[in-house]
């Protein structure tokens, strides 16, 4: 699918349902699969209704700036499904990030994920053994950046002088398990 002409790609980090890019497990990814979001060439060529609805039919980039987006019975079910159901991402904040949007506009928004992102990349360069990028992105969309930046300080506070990456991560995790459970929130994928 090529991109209209009319719509310039002012957002690209805003999925065009509201989810974030930047706090996405294949964005952040360093491997020849890594995703640029969904308005890059990459993927525009995916078989998304979503979409192919957004930027060939209405000539958006973002499901709310859509003049028919309050009663789009597509954008309402891909929203109904994300309040069960995850994909390779968590759509648990899919509803907080357009709330926010509407209430504050895109560019509040972007600055909040820009924080949460450099959070994430200190967390994947300080804890990932290899095998908790999708967990520490999933804990960076669900958690608050306070809760983020508490947990890194206590896990260093409490770190032994000989720690190694596996240790430091093992407790890194069971951090932010617990602030999660606190929030009643699971750092774990719905399926």
């Amino acid at each position: 699918m090529a991109l209209d002409a009319r719509i310039s790609i002012r957002h690209p980090t805003l999925g065009i349902c509201g989810l974030s890019c930047r706090l996405c497990p294949r964005f952040q990814s360093t491997a020849a699969s890594r995703c640029g979001g969904c308005k890059t060439a990459s993927r525009l060529g995916a078989a998304c209704s979503i979409q192919t609805c957004a930027l060939k039919k209405q000539n958006v980039e973002f499901c709310g700036d859509c003049s028919v987006s309050e009663s789009c019975r597509k954008w309402a079910d891909h929203r109904e499904a994300g309040r069960k159901h995850d994909s390779f991402i968590s759509y648990q904040k899919l509803e907080d990030n357009i709330a926010l949007i509407k209430q504050h506009g895109v560019s509040v928004w972007e600055q909040l994920q820009r924080k949460k992102e450099r959070l994430l990349r200190k967390l994947l360069a300080e804890y990932n053994e290899g095998r908790s990028g999708s967990y520490l992105c999933l804990a960076v969309t669900l958690l608050e950046l306070g809760d983020l930046e508490a947990a890194m300080a206590e896990e260093k506070k409490s770190r032994p002088a000989q720690s190694d990456l596996k240790n430091r991560s093992k407790a890194i995790h069971t951090i932010l398990d617990r602030m999660a459970n606190k929030r009643h929130l699971v750092l774990a994928l719905r399926k």
